[in-house]
């Protein structure tokens, strides 16, 4: 794929094909302007200026493009989508308006996954003048941590497993003079016994580790950014069926999102002392497996007892969240492809949210709006703690009855969040099970940009 920062440059007065904005109001009016030859063309194309729709328009040995819009002058993130998968290569400016929010979508419409064959159908670069300079480097930053977020959950686990994993964030150590601390194998067991346990079973080259990436002024706010990192999930003992196996390698979509946007963090320089944990492991099956009704110990203290082994990404987390409350921050963030219960409850178009504050909920929700990325807030109700019971340890992994699910392993996280800290939780999907526009079919970010918008509020002016 072509530079993503050269899909979007400065407007400099350059050669460009014209797209006009419209909508399906204000179409008609519109129409009048053209000529009787140009409105069949549009007609044959069945082209009435609803949002999404594009046309081609002929005018005298040139052509312009026709886009429509649901409202030109409050562009979304992705009113510009369909124009940039549709139209052919070339070089576009927007008459009597600016892309805005819109040049997320213009970036993310060119993506393309082509790791292990090319993409013949792809169509050459199309690449938006604009105005807006000062905004551009931004666009281009959220664009590719949303390409990251693909990249990686696109990738089978055979080849982003935990050690690739590690790469990707020893990567953001190179880029950003971050430090790193990597505890693997065996080693787990003194201060991440949870880790150890879900990760023992899997061969050698997908040891379990524990990746603790640290970046920042030290006496900045701590910021804490969690990512679930299961690589492959065969649910353990507790197998799943081939069809629930199917997508497993997207079970690591937590920790591409962590290491996304601890990467936006760093590169725009935001006030924190960044703590980066990504718990890493594959959930196989071989002799060493953990089992349902074994007792694990935790880094906290806590026993945890194993009703199934398929909730595993909830105990690696409980060891990263007692690691990061140990730094007493201001604020965590985890993301996990935790249960399925958030995706039955909301789809694939949100992310469910959990907090322990009204006021972070709301900013982070207020973030998501203005972004295009609005999380949905599930609740963590006492009512439900008491499903945790155990008749032998402090605690169950998983609850034996058919409610709450999302919410219930949430309440789960919370016993290993340090008392008062304000903590996020995003239980994400990780995946578009069918394209949108600008939205590739596949592994994808949901909670990421509204993350992203609520930490440059609270914390620099990048």
């Amino acid at each position: 794929m072509t530079d993503i920062n050269d899909l979007i440059q400065p407007d400099h007065g350059q050669d460009a094909t014209a797209i006009h904005l419209t909508t399906a109001g204000a179409y008609e009016e519109f129409a009048k302007t053209l000529s009787a030859g140009q409105r069949s063309s549009l007609a044959a194309q069945k082209f009435e200026g609803n949002a999404g729709q594009v046309g081609i328009v002929p005018d005298g040995d040139k052509w312009f493009a026709m886009g429509g819009v649901a409202n030109p002058k409050n562009m979304t993130s992705w009113c510009l989508a369909a124009l940039s998968e549709q139209l052919p290569e070339g070089t576009y400016r927007l008459v009597d308006h600016q892309p805005g929010a819109a040049a997320f979508g213009w970036l993310t419409a060119h993506y393309r996954f082509t790791r292990y064959r090319d993409d013949d159908n792809a169509t050459g670069p199309r690449v938006l003048l604009t105005e807006q300079v000062g905004r551009l480097p931004g666009y281009i930053a959220e664009a590719e941590a949303e390409m990251l977020v693909r990249d990686l959950v696109n990738t089978p686990a055979e080849d982003m497993g935990p050690t690739a994993l590690e790469g990707e964030v020893e990567k953001l150590v190179k880029a950003h003079g971050a430090e790193l601390k990597v505890t693997k194998g065996d080693a787990l067991e003194q201060g991440y016994p949870m880790v150890h346990a879900v990760g023992r079973a899997a061969a050698r080259h997908h040891a379990p580790r524990i990746m603790h990436l640290e970046w920042g002024d030290k006496d900045a706010p701590v910021l804490a950014i969690i990512g679930k990192g299961v690589c492959f999930d065969s649910g353990g003992l507790d197998i799943k069926p081939a069809s629930g196996m199917r997508l497993m390698k997207k079970d690591m979509g937590g920790a591409a999102h962590a290491i996304a946007l601890a990467g936006l963090v760093m590169s725009a320089g935001l006030k924190v002392r960044l703590h980066l944990l990504i718990p890493a492991v594959e959930n196989a099956i071989s002799g060493p497996a953990f089992r349902p009704g074994d007792v694990l110990d935790s880094r906290q203290g806590l026993s945890v007892e194993i009703h199934n082994t398929d909730a595993e990404g909830r105990l690696i987390l409980g060891d990263a969240l007692t690691r990061a409350s140990e730094e007493e921050p201001e604020l965590i963030i985890d993301f996990a492809t935790l249960t399925g219960a958030a995706r039955v409850a909301l789809g694939p178009d949100y992310a469910a949210m959990m907090t322990r504050r009204d006021e972070t909920a709301q900013e982070l929700i207020d973030a998501g709006k203005s972004a295009d990325d609005e999380p949905w807030r599930l609740p963590l109700p006492d009512a439900y703690r008491e499903y945790l019971k155990s008749d032998i340890a402090d605690i169950v992994n998983a609850h034996s009855n058919p409610y709450a699910g999302a919410s219930v392993a949430g309440l789960f996280l919370d016993r290993f969040v340090g008392e008062g800290i304000d903590w996020v939780h995003f239980d994400t999907f990780a995946w578009r099970p069918f394209p949108k526009p600008g939205r590739s079919k596949g592994g994808t970010a949901y909670g990421l940009r509204a993350s992203w918008h609520m930490l440059k509020a609270r914390y620099g002016n990048a």
